[in-house]
């Protein structure tokens, strides 16, 4: 394997159309040692045998995604979501990895008590955190962009996320940087050396324009657009993360590419950009 792709994740979203098979076998042809699983992909498969085309093939898991939607209103809705967290936790622990990616939610239908949404997040994060012990896995609170605040998550800042995380013990509850969702804010320098060991994932991949319509969906390579990937992944190292570098790209036109010409581009990319700053 080529030493400068040791780190390399593939998030499987960024092949969208491949199925868990054919992801894992794109990774063991283009030298990529890690795959990022999401827990729809690996329910098509089911979780023992997902998990075992990923032992078999050689790879690691860097993480699972995604636990959280949290912000729900309501007892029933609240024991709910704590039932589908237990069962993310579960599998993440089953495929063998230690990493289970938090998006957080939005604001419930109808509301507009962002303070709320944010305070029950905390509530149920509380809640779940012990039991991360039992599963030998982490949860790793995504800040994601504010325009995504009202319908995918109300911690919207790496600053936020921390102040969550900070409540529960670090191998309990950590945080993912994704270049898509932070790179604009001002904050981040401080907030990545303030991250440090809670630092659970590093996910990479550009913000280009124009935005689409659907602005989910607006995700380019590394390299493509604005981002300065040379800062950003000195900045993460200095924290001290090590760990895997994510490749997760949401775009109609990657994911309707041929798998492997993607695949191809993530690791001329992350040579180019990512590897050994």
């Amino acid at each position: 394997m080529n030493a400068a792709l040791e780190r390399l994740s593939l998030n499987q979203i960024t092949t969208k159309r491949w199925s868990l098979a054919e992801a894992v076998q794109g990774c063991v042809d283009a030298g990529v040692p890690a795959i990022g699983l999401w827990r729809d992909k690996v329910a098509e498969t089911g979780v023992a045998e997902a998990a075992k085309l990923v032992r078999d093939a050689g790879l690691a898991v860097s993480s699972l995604c995604r636990g959280g939607f949290l912000t729900v209103d309501g007892p029933d809705a609240y024991r709910t979501a704590l039932a589908e967290n237990f069962a993310a936790l579960e599998e993440a622990a089953l495929l063998g990895t230690d990493t289970l990616v938090m998006v957080v939610g939005g604001l419930p239908e109808g509301s507009r008590d962002l303070a709320g949404a944010r305070a029950r997040v905390a509530d149920l994060i509380a809640e779940l955190a012990p039991h991360a012990d039992d599963f030998g896995v982490r949860m790793a609170i995504e800040p994601l962009h504010p325009m995504f605040c009202a319908d995918r998550a109300v911690v919207s800042t790496l600053a936020q996320a921390l102040d969550i995380a900070e409540q529960h013990p670090v191998h309990q509850v950590g945080v993912v940087v994704d270049s898509y969702h932070v790179w604009w804010d001002p904050e981040l320098p401080r907030q990545i050396e303030r991250a440090g060991p809670r630092i659970a994932s590093y996910q990479v991949c550009d913000w280009t324009l124009p935005l689409p319509a659907d602005a989910l969906l607006g995700r380019g390579h590394v390299g493509d657009g604005h981002i300065d990937f040379r800062t950003l992944t000195q900045q993460v190292a200095e924290a001290g993360y090590a760990g895997w570098i994510e490749v997760e790209i949401f775009n109609e036109q990657i994911w309707d590419t041929p798998g492997d010409r993607t695949l191809q581009t993530v690791v001329e990319r992350h040579l180019a950009h990512v590897a050994g700053r």
